[in-house]
């Protein structure tokens, strides 16, 4: 039950940084709020790490569990977080939630091809749901109609594009995250340095690429209190997901904040009535997406 809390709290943080995301940037910004979001969870975490640490004692901590961690950082805080904001602003937050579900298509796909894992027939089932989710989406960015009411295709497909590549992130990611908790049973400490990884890989990118130097820049010149808001729930919904983690098997995780798609077309339809609408094709490619998520899971 505790692990089930956790991924909820997970599920509506993220989905609250969706929403939060598209309120404070447009497409062609350059700060879109990734970095920020690095530098608040570390912060956080961080915080968290030293006061639970003095107060009951701090887990050892060994070097597999700082390689793992350090590697998920890399491939959820920024690969994972930094495309997925990408996405978001692309494509705004509730087609972009709605990509999200291809996280447990390519956590099967990496748990059949690295770890050797059997492909059951309701894992194939889920998987086809999930593609058939995400090929609608794609489909109907390419329509006419759609992409003179949202985004031009050209857009729109980079966006799609962002989100594949974050759902492969953070799917690779989650594996290496679970093995550094099986080292060292600390979450704060693996978000913390997870994310502190990311920020410095997105410094390292931004000395050779001008948009992640300037998304730096921003961080420190001008105040944005949307973006602020995204990143201060990003990082309570990534910490809340590694306790989850902590107390509760990976796919019963996963099945639970796939509910961050409903979560985000609730608060879209209230919050984002200026920027995008809940159209039939993003809630029909989230329920596929969700009964995808389910049936690998349950079947």
């Amino acid at each position: 039950m505790i692990g089930d809390a956790f991924a909820l709290i997970s599920a509506t943080c993220f989905a609250v940084a969706n929403v939060t995301i598209v309120r404070g940037t447009a497409p062609g910004d350059d700060d879109n709020g990734a970095f920020v979001s690095l530098l608040l969870t570390t912060a956080i975490a961080g915080t968290g790490w030293l006061a639970w640490g003095f107060m009951h004692g701090f887990p050892p901590v060994t070097p597999h569990a700082i390689a793992w961690f350090a590697g998920a950082g890399v491939l959820t805080a920024f690969i994972g977080r930094v495309f997925g904001y990408a996405c978001v602003q692309v494509l705004g937050a509730m087609r972009a939630s709605a990509t999200k579900r291809l996280n447990p298509f390519f956590a099967v796909a990496l748990g059949v091809g690295v770890l050797g894992e059997r492909l059951t027939p309701g894992a194939i089932a889920g998987m086809l749901l999930i593609v058939a989710s995400f090929a609608l989406l794609v489909v109907r960015a390419a329509a006419p109609a759609a992409a003179a009411a949202q985004a031009p295709v050209r857009g729109a497909r980079i966006g799609y594009a962002y989100g594949l590549f974050s759902a492969l992130g953070y799917a690779s990611g989650y594996l290496l995250r679970k093995m550094g908790l099986a080292e060292t049973p600390d979450a704060f400490f693996g978000t913390m340095l997870g994310t502190l990884v990311g920020a410095l890989t997105f410094v390292f990118v931004g000395a050779f690429n001008a948009r992640y130097a300037a998304a730096v820049r921003g961080t420190f010149s001008a105040w944005r209190p949307w973006l602020l808001t995204a990143g201060t729930m990003s990082s309570l919904g990534q910490i809340a997901y590694f306790f989850a983690l902590r107390e509760a098997p990976i796919s019963r995780v996963a099945l639970i904040t796939s509910m961050e798609v409903f979560i985000t077309i609730f608060l879209g339809v209230f919050f984002l009535r200026r920027h995008e609408s809940l159209t039939p094709a993003v809630f029909v490619a989230a329920v596929l997406g969700f009964l995808g998520t389910a049936a690998i899971i349950l079947y």
